[in-house]
């Protein structure tokens, strides 16, 4: 089945399987498959055309991929470009959310691990 031109993995439950759409959790997959009435547990590969069609009708009227991607990347910038406090730590490519930044932020800074041994330099003999 496919969505948006990505295909929904058919050997996965349903509830997985639409979280290969970005902007679909878990969660949102659920009450898809509750509004349209399929059972949670069933495999893309045994639904019907009409079932699939139902999930497409709903899913194209949300907004995900590349439009939630597009809207986040401007609430970002917005965000940049009036210099709140979030904005500048986006600028400077820091944690945004109020992590500590000493120990944790490996995640927004890259994995930068810059630690000395000693601090002696070993002494070259010549």
């Amino acid at each position: 089945m496919r969505i948006l031109g990505i295909t929904v993995p058919d050997q996965k439950r349903l509830e997985i399987g639409l979280t290969c759409l970005f902007g679909i959790g878990i969660p949102t997959a659920r009450k898809i498959l509750k509004q349209v009435g399929i059972d949670v547990g069933k495999k893309a590969k045994d639904l019907t055309p009409n079932e699939e069609n139902k999930i497409r009708a709903i899913i194209e009227g949300m907004k995900i991929e590349g439009n939630l991607k597009r809207e986040i990347a401007g609430n970002i910038k917005r965000l940049k470009d009036i210099k709140t406090y979030r904005g500048i730590r986006h600028m400077k490519r820091l944690p945004v959310r109020g992590q500590r930044t000493k120990s944790n932020s490996r995640t927004v800074r890259g994995n930068v691990r810059k630690t000395m041994a000693s601090g002696k330099r070993k002494e070259s003999k010549t």
